[in-house]
């Protein structure tokens, strides 16, 4: 089937090494598009839990998915985040089309756009990070539960329900969290005029024109690959959401180049390239 040419894809929030983590689904996902740029918007890595070393073959393969694309002429950012903010002593680093970064400002169509993570909004995690990542653990043991509850569910016939979804999206409302995140986000991009500002972290994927007197923007968010298993698709001078449970055409695309290939076959590749453009006198790879 023909992929879908964009020219922007941004995802966040995948927590690879996770096993709330929907692999499979980012997968197809990633083979269905043929994006220009991929902005890998932070909490790509689960680096917080490294220790408890779940890593499956599926996990494995996104992460060749997008070596192959940057291999391909995707451009692709990994943008840090605070799950994998190991990450940012290797920021400015390039491999090939590959490049760590803190942050991302790109000129789109003449409109101003901020690229990041969205750690630093998030006054309750700074303040706490030692309660932030009990909560990571407590996390983990409601997802199971949620697993075994919805096992139930499927035995009667009923449909899935996402126990962790609703206490969080509960306690987002409670505390006023995710309104108060997005304005703040907002009102920082007014005030350094910029006329889009793109975040993950929160969880909640969303697209809103926020005004104030000083101005207007455009807040995005991509959402995750936990629970909304979403993205956002920069095309046609236009942003919009993208939500893999309303794709009807996704499923059926697989990547056949991913089946047989193992790390060091695109290991070897990437040498092979690195080479043959030496032998041919072209520049290395930025």
């Amino acid at each position: 089937m023909k992929k879908r040419k964009l020219d922007i894809v941004v995802i966040s929030d995948v927590h690879l090494g996770t096993q709330e983590c929907h692999a499979d689904e980012l997968l197809t996902y990633l083979s269905s598009v043929q994006p220009k740029m991929l902005v890998l918007n932070g909490d790509i890595l689960e680096v917080q839990r490294h220790k408890e070393s779940f890593f499956p073959p599926i996990h494995s393969k996104v992460l060749r998915k997008i070596i192959t694309l940057s291999m391909k002429g995707t451009e692709v950012y990994y943008i840090t985040g605070n799950h994998d903010d190991a990450m940012r002593r290797f920021s400015g680093l390039a491999l090939g089309n590959l490049k760590i970064v803190d942050k991302l400002v790109l000129n789109l169509n003449g409109k101003k756009t901020w690229f990041f993570h969205g750690d630093i909004f998030d006054i309750s995690m700074k303040n706490t990070k030692w309660l932030t990542k009990l909560g990571g653990y407590g996390y983990v043991l409601l997802f199971a539960a949620n697993k075994t509850f919805n096992w139930s569910l499927k035995k009667i016939g009923r449909e899935k329900y996402s126990l962790s979804k609703k206490i969080r999206d509960n306690a987002h409302k409670s505390l006023k969290y995710t309104a108060n995140f997005e304005r703040s986000v907002a009102e920082v991009a007014i005030e350094n005029d910029y006329d889009y500002v793109v975040c993950g972290h929160i969880h909640q994927p969303k697209k809103i024109v926020y005004e104030t007197k000083k101005g207007a923007c455009t807040y995005l968010n991509s959402g995750d690959w936990v629970e909304n298993l979403t993205a956002l698709e920069y095309s046609l001078k236009r942003w919009k959401v993208y939500r893999y449970n309303h794709d009807k055409l996704s499923p059926f695309f697989m990547d056949e180049e991913l089946k047989n290939m193992n790390i060091q076959d695109l290991i070897d590749s990437i040498a092979d390239t690195a080479e043959q453009r030496e032998r041919e006198g072209e520049p290395p790879l930025p």
